[in-house]
């Protein structure tokens, strides 16, 4: 490594002592590559090394977390979305220069966009609405992220300038579309819950997502739509010999779990010293000694009940409820003005929402940008839209550019049978002692931890 003239011999030594050491292993474990990383502490360092992993989206299979004192480690299992090891050069590459710098936290660099950030009572068709005031308002939408849970509604639109290209920066052109989407929002009956703001997108859109829900407290509203009896099992107990309280959850399992979950944590201000998360089969099951940021375990009976509604709404949010819809197509202005309004039109309700335009040179493709686009729909009470319908869908917006998908599946490899080594309910039966000596065992620094 070469450094720059300016640093003298202790500059040096401290970037090589707080500098992240990365290990990407994929001779060790059969069916999945490991990735270890050895850091000095400090808050919110687990969420960025799990935010790389989770933007690459690759599926973790277990994790071993270990971070008393100053120092900690983590060990992620990981594959990718088929199941595989990790074994091209250029993403390895990339994991590692990710994670060797989450120490110094993620650049927030402004993409040149404008992000609009909008919370409210989601109703059937508020989604055409929106997007037919940001039409009207000669916004182009190049990416969006929408989540709905509880009967609210949550979503981060990066708009520019339809005819310049530009960041929307003028500040009556702001205030108009605020107002407007603030009138649409508030409908007939939310009046006063309904929130709109316009910002440079500089922040990382799900963590964004999971903050405003929570701002919004989703978690303390009853559920619109129920989607089966697979419900989070979270409990929480305080293990007070060592000063912890042990959260254990077990849910099914999917891309990104562990992601929603430490992004919960972290900005509920806890801090995970010890966890392990395994899977088995279709569930995943997870276990955390936390405490707050002043080093306090949790105090109250009502803080704890706090804690699993939070857990559990996070685990939901993101939810794929309804049929998997993906629009593939040359992009246009008021392209989404239109789907939308198809939507609408059918009574199909849209419950989560992934929009993203890939920006091709002319020369490549002259026909202009492709809008990406995935949807996942349900009738107007939440059911599985009928069939006839979503054939007459197709064929408005074009039978080649919207294709039907059945909901994602999680793929789990079949070879691995063990138990997890925990349960709900059970957490504090471990201690502390058998918790640190079993992560050992599992990072290989040990033979034994019985």
């Amino acid at each position: 490594m070469e450094w720059p003239s300016y640093l003298d011999e202790y500059q040096k030594l401290v970037i090589r002592m707080t500098t992240p050491r990365v290990m990407i292993d994929n001779a060790d474990c059969f069916n999945a590559t490991r990735i270890t990383i050895d850091s000095v502490r400090k808050h919110g360092i687990l969420l960025e090394a799990v935010q790389v992993l989770a933007d690459m989206n690759l599926s973790i299979k277990k994790a071993y977390i270990c971070s008393d004192g100053r120092w900690f480690m983590d060990v992620f299992h990981v594959t990718d979305q088929n199941g595989n090891k990790l074994t091209d050069a250029g993403d390895i590459n990339y994991i590692k220069l990710a994670l060797s710098t989450i120490h110094y936290g993620s650049s927030k660099v402004s993409r040149g966009l404008t992000a609009l950030e909008i919370t409210g009572t989601d109703r059937l068709g508020l989604l055409s609405e929106v997007f037919a005031v940001l039409s009207d308002l000669q916004c182009n939408v190049v990416e969006s992220k929408v989540w709905t849970h509880n009967g609210r509604i949550a979503s981060v639109i990066y708009v520019k300038d339809c005819d310049s290209g530009s960041p929307i920066e003028d500040s009556q052109q702001i205030d108009r579309i605020e107002g407007r989407l603030r009138y649409v929002l508030k409908g007939d009956n939310d009046i006063r819950s309904a929130t709109t703001s316009v910002s440079m997108g500089v922040v990382h859109t799900e963590r964004r997502l999971h903050q405003m829900m929570f701002a919004d407290r989703d978690y303390e509203r009853k559920p619109i739509i129920r989607t089966s009896g697979d419900s989070p099992i979270v409990t929480v107990q305080n293990y007070l010999e060592k000063g912890y309280s042990v959260v254990n959850i077990q849910c099914k399992d999917r891309m990104k779990l562990l992601f929603d979950v430490v992004c919960t944590l972290t900005d509920m201000q806890y801090v995970a010293f010890h966890a392990t998360i395994n899977t088995a089969g279709e569930l995943a099951y997870m276990e955390f000694f936390i405490r707050h940021t002043d080093g306090t375990p949790i105090s109250s009976e009502a803080e704890k009940q706090r804690v699993i509604l939070c857990l559990q709404a996070a685990i939901q949010r993101r939810a794929s409820v309804g049929v998997r819809l993906e629009l593939c197509t040359t992009d246009r202005r008021g392209l989404l003005a239109d789907v939308m309004r198809t939507f609408r039109e059918n009574g199909l309700n849209v419950t989560r929402a992934e929009i993203s335009t890939v920006v091709r040179e002319k020369s490549l493709n002259p026909l202009g940008d492709t809008a990406k686009n995935v949807f996942y729909v349900t009738d107007a009470s939440g059911n599985p839209a009928d069939s006839n319908i979503m054939e007459s869908v197709r064929l408005k917006v074009g039978m080649s550019n919207l294709i039907v998908k059945e909901l994602p599946t999680i793929y789990h490899q079949a070879t691995e049978k063990e138990e997890p080594t925990f349960g709900a309910g059970g957490a504090v039966l471990l201690s502390l002692g058998s918790l640190v000596r079993r992560n050992l065992y599992n990072l290989g620094l040990i033979k034994s931890y019985s």
